[in-house]
């Protein structure tokens, strides 16, 4: 995958940027014995940059790359347990203009996973991973999870596990905005819930609870208007997750909602960027080779500062989609967004797309 381009923008000593991301992979498995599925993936990710000033002479860069290699085997013990074992290593590398004191970094992890169904309606799954990050040491990383299938369509789930998290190249160092002192990011979390499939459709409930050290977050100063990166010591994330699916006359339609209490534990404050409250909607249809579809979001204010003195206006939009199937291969593909023309803003001051038409092509072998 690649996309290439350029935004023009309004500043003083640089007005425009012309960028590539560029996702490139490979991957191979095969059978060693019966039992045993070994799979070896490769790739490359590119996040490229350059600056231009008003002039448009060239003013800076800022290039990314990511290398990652995996090697992951797939063990069916029995009909009922199924382990799997793996390594990886990810190696961050950054050219810019600015030098820095460390331009490289390698990550490396093992990893094993254990899926099992106990008896015929408990499954459980067990992970344990350990990193060595070059920049940030070694972290034991983990997680379980079981679910029980009533008889009457309905299951109960519950999930803990805790996560690393170590700040990318771009955190730490893109022009304007990285911060060389960042912290990884290390949480715990629980998560319970309830979940039914029925003649009449889908439900599912969850709640959960992360508490997160060091949770890296973009920061505005208010005095010059920049945005950088910075840890917030100790935050906490609860959470409430609701959906409900059914089909009526032939049109499916599916209505989700979030409710979510973020904060900063020091301060008591809300999380920046982050709103409380999300409600939304979708309905889809088929008819023969046409596909149409809606969709309705509304989602609640937010603060764009951890000060909480900069709120950002809730909003609602609507979607549009369509897709035509010439036959099993090609597909013509259309999409109209926030077609009430909404303005609204999800970072303070900078304004979302008005209403945007897109058109697409796609061929599937």
């Amino acid at each position: 995958m690649r996309t290439q381009g350029h935004t023009d923008y309004d500043g003083n000593f640089q007005n425009k940027t012309e960028f590539v991301e560029q996702v490139v992979g490979a991957t191979g498995s095969m059978d060693i014995v019966e039992n045993w599925r070994s799979t070896l993936r490769f790739g490359q990710s590119r996040d490229d940059n350059d600056q231009f000033a008003p002039d448009d002479s060239f003013a800076s860069k800022f290039n990314s790359t990511r290398w990652n290699a995996s090697w992951l085997n797939q063990f069916t013990l029995s009909d009922n347990h199924l382990l799997i074992a793996g390594a990886d290593y990810r190696l961050d590398e950054v050219d810019s203009t600015e030098k820095y004191t460390e331009n490289s970094r390698y990550d490396v992890g093992v990893f094993t996973e254990l899926h099992s169904q106990l008896w015929d309606d408990h499954f459980v799954n067990a992970s344990l991973r350990w990193d060595e990050n070059e920049a940030f040491g070694d972290y034991v990383t983990g997680n379980f999870g079981w679910r029980y299938n009533w008889n009457y369509g309905i299951s109960l789930l519950a999930n803990f596990g805790n996560a690393f998290k170590a700040p990318s190249f771009n955190d730490l160092y893109f022009p304007d905005f990285g911060n060389p002192n960042l912290q990884p990011e290390e949480s715990t979390s629980f998560e319970t819930g309830l979940a039914g499939n029925h003649d009449w459709g889908q439900w599912e409930i969850r709640a959960y609870h992360t508490d997160i050290d060091n949770l890296i977050t973009s920061v505005m100063d208010p005095v010059t208007f920049n945005f950088s990166a910075e840890n917030i010591g100790k935050a906490q994330i609860d959470g409430i997750e609701t959906e409900i699916g059914t089909q009526l006359m032939g049109w499916n339609g599916k209505l989700s909602m979030n409710l979510l209490s973020p904060k900063n534990r020091e301060t008591n404050a809300r999380l920046p960027r982050r709103a409380e409250k999300t409600l939304a909607f979708d309905l889809s249809r088929s008819f023969g080779a046409v596909d149409l579809g809606a969709n309705v979001l509304a989602q609640g204010d937010r603060f764009d500062n951890t000060q909480n003195t900069i709120k950002v206006a809730g909003y609602v939009t609507v979607d549009l989609r369509s897709a035509y199937h010439f036959n099993k291969n090609w597909m013509l593909s259309a999409k109209l967004n926030n077609l009430l023309d909404k303005n609204y803003q999800t970072v303070d001051t900078f304004n979302s797309a008005g209403r945007n038409f897109f058109v697409s092509i796609h061929y599937n072998n």
